[in-house]
């Protein structure tokens, strides 16, 4: 497993400052007002070893899901024509994970294209999109244990509902 860093906020403050300095720009520059993005930015921690690659598939499918696209090499601002066929940018480094796909550059383009050849499957596309919305820990139970741990955070959803009431409370109120 790799090193973990967690730098409290850093993310989130770069997104603020990126939404302050760059949308003021935009709609200086454009003579515009208003937002340039629909939501707030959420960020989800990944337990890279068993999520990377699903998430790799979920973020490079996004626009075949939206109809913007039928397949992720059509879509230009995608990492997929990197990874998949060796199309050179010089701002994409390649994971690891996807290195270790194979040793051979054109085997692991190939291991990478075949993990497309079929969706996620709806439940996979839950689990990331919670995760996500909820900005929760994507990962296996002992990975989320120890960023628990670590960070003394939640990384599970919370239950649903309200809270139980106990038997003898129950007893009381009926009394």
């Amino acid at each position: 497993m790799g090193v973990l860093f967690i730098f409290e906020h850093s993310i989130t403050h770069m997104m603020q400052d990126l939404g302050r300095k760059y949308v003021r720009y935009i709609n200086h520059t454009y003579k515009r007002s208003g937002t340039l993005w629909e939501g707030r930015f959420k960020a989800s921690l990944v337990d890279s070893d068993a999520y990377l690659l699903t998430c790799m598939r979920y973020i490079e499918l996004n626009p075949v899901r939206a109809n913007m696209v039928k397949h992720p090499s059509e879509y230009r601002w995608s990492s997929y024509a990197c990874n998949a066929t060796g199309q050179t940018d010089k701002l994409i480094h390649p994971h690891p994970l996807y290195t270790a796909l194979d040793k051979n550059t054109e085997q692991r383009q190939f291991a990478y294209r075949e993990l497309f050849r079929l969706h996620l499957e709806p439940d996979e596309v839950h689990t990331i999109r919670d995760a996500l919305n909820q900005q929760l820990v994507l990962g296996r139970d002992d990975f989320k244990d120890k960023i628990e741990a670590m960070t003394q955070r939640q990384t599970r959803p919370k239950p649903m509902g309200r809270h139980r009431i106990e038997d003898e409370q129950l007893i009381y109120y009926i009394l």
